[in-house]
């Protein structure tokens, strides 16, 4: 080894393990902020349903996701939101990148998966910038087939027609991915 490597290669080390951990860091703080939403529309959708049944939920769903989505976009100065295959509200439609994760976390759990644990994330570039995004499967869940089910109520599927013409996440089973929550961190 020459002198010349030898005196790099601490250097070049350092900046692939600081990267890593800058990455590390990104996806933690990712997963974290996927936790807060989670319980925070959880929890709103939990006292909706106790309170007013499936169609409240659905009311409050239909404002309250993207309020917290925007409200937590701002907090963060990244873009967060949620994305499926089969949507309901046409404004989460997934973009190139998004709709290969979606398929390939169906892929994945069709191999077997676990689909609560089903994340990617990458650095790519956008418009010459570099971008750092992270996808979460969202599993169907038991209260989940309310909303997403195929046996709804005749009023519930009244009121999803009327807020959501373009309705297409219905006929979920429990363990489907039911869609993605998604973020874009700038770099």
């Amino acid at each position: 080894m020459s002198y010349r490597s030898t005196l790099f290669a601490p250097m070049i080390l350092a900046a692939a393990t600081a990267c890593a951990g800058d990455l590390q860091q990104q996806v933690d703080d990712s997963r974290a902020v996927v936790k807060e939403f989670t319980d925070q529309l959880k929890s709103e959708l939990v006292a909706a349903m106790q309170s007013g049944g499936p169609i409240a939920a659905v009311a409050l769903c239909n404002t309250r996701a993207p309020q917290i989505a925007a409200e937590t976009s701002e907090r963060t100065g990244w873009k967060v939101g949620r994305t499926s295959l089969k949507l309901r509200n046409p404004a989460n439609a997934p973009d190139a990148w998004e709709r290969t994760v979606l398929e390939d976390f169906e892929r994945r759990k069709a191999a077997g998966e676990d689909p609560q644990k089903l994340e990617y994330y990458s650095v790519v570039e956008e418009d010459g910038k570099q971008q750092f995004r992270y996808m979460k499967a969202i599993p169907t869940g038991e209260l989940c087939l309310t909303c997403h089910g195929s046996n709804l109520q005749p009023e519930l599927a009244q009121k999803l027609d009327t807020l959501y013409p373009q309705d297409q996440a219905r006929g979920f089973q429990v363990g489907d991915i039911r869609g993605a929550f998604t973020i874009i961190q700038p770099q």
